[in-house]
């Protein structure tokens, strides 16, 4: 897929270095096309690789998109450069009376708090409440995911007793929904939480359906029945080695992590990972851009006066 970004934004090197390929706003401006307006809210502290990963799973269609990252304006990152964030993202406020074909609303490391006590929860639940009526379908994953969940339908997240990292196997339960077409009837995704969202919860709300879920890792995927909002309680986006990066990171910490389940080879935690989950990304972001997305959205997206 041809993903319109800004021509000095750090992701687009990188992937142009993997052969994805990236158009620029000078190019974009040259074909009469539509793109898909998706709006990116980046919750995760380090915004630079949230970026590579996400545009990386938007990557594998025809369809043109083009990427609008936004930012809290409630909330001060300390992980990513002012320069970066006033050069690549917008507030909420800048593009409130526009209209999106489709968001995304990442994970953010604020699992441990109440909902309510995150410092912008009032924030994004007013983004939230907007969605309904300026995006056609909004992706949530993983705390965005439990978030999502609790302010729509309240359902509450509930602690592990301890972390879930690594890589599960899952099963899709309902075959014929589009956003899951393709797929496998089993397949591997990466978790790492330290709370979950529960089946019993979800099978309360004859609105929603779960499309996948885990004997280990729980409930993966949730949709409801239009479409409209999609819930990830995982990370199929992340990297071959973040959750490598993750475990090391709390051993220097001396928060004794266990072995991220299933990642590394031998469970040495010097090794290089298999890649494991990377169709199972690409198809899922496939099938929401085209199948929710592209396939409902009207051509004219109006914005507001």
């Amino acid at each position: 897929m041809p993903i319109k970004v800004q021509s000095d934004l750090p992701a687009k090197a990188i992937l142009e270095e993997e052969n994805i390929f990236i158009m620029d706003e000078r190019r974009a401006m040259t074909q009469d096309i539509r793109p898909l307006e998706i709006l990116i809210l980046n919750l995760m502290p380090m915004k630079e690789e949230t970026e590579t990963q996400l545009l990386r799973a938007l990557s594998n269609t025809p369809l043109q998109v083009d990427c609008t990252f936004l930012m809290m304006a409630s909330h001060v990152s300390k992980n990513t450069s002012a320069s970066h964030l006033n050069k690549f993202y917008v507030e909420f406020n800048d593009i409130k009376r526009r209209k999106y074909d489709g968001m995304i609303i990442t994970g953010a490391p604020v699992e441990n708090l109440e909902f309510e006590e995150v410092n912008y929860w009032s924030e994004l639940s007013t983004i939230m409440e907007w969605t309904k009526t300026h995006v056609t379908s909004t992706l949530h994953i993983c705390w965005g995911a439990q978030a999502g969940l609790y302010y729509h339908y309240g359902i509450p997240k509930y602690q592990r007793e301890k972390k879930l990292s690594g890589i599960y196997n899952h099963k899709v339960l309902n075959r014929k929904v589009p956003m899951v077409r393709s797929m496998n009837d089993y397949f591997l995704a990466p978790h790492s939480r330290y709370t979950e969202v529960r089946r019993a919860d979800i099978l309360r709300h004859p609105e929603l359906e779960i499309l996948a879920e885990s004997d280990e890792a729980g409930v993966f995927l949730v949709m409801s029945r239009e479409g409209k909002q999609i819930f990830i309680q995982g990370h199929p986006e992340y990297d071959r080695m973040t959750l490598n990066n993750e475990y090391h990171r709390d051993l220097k910490k001396g928060l004794d992590p266990e072995l991220p389940c299933n990642y590394y080879e031998n469970n040495d935690p010097f090794s290089v990972p298999p890649l494991m989950w990377r169709n199972t990304a690409n198809t899922l972001y496939a099938n929401w851009l085209n199948f929710y997305v592209y396939q409902t959205t009207p051509y004219v997206l109006d914005e507001e006066a």
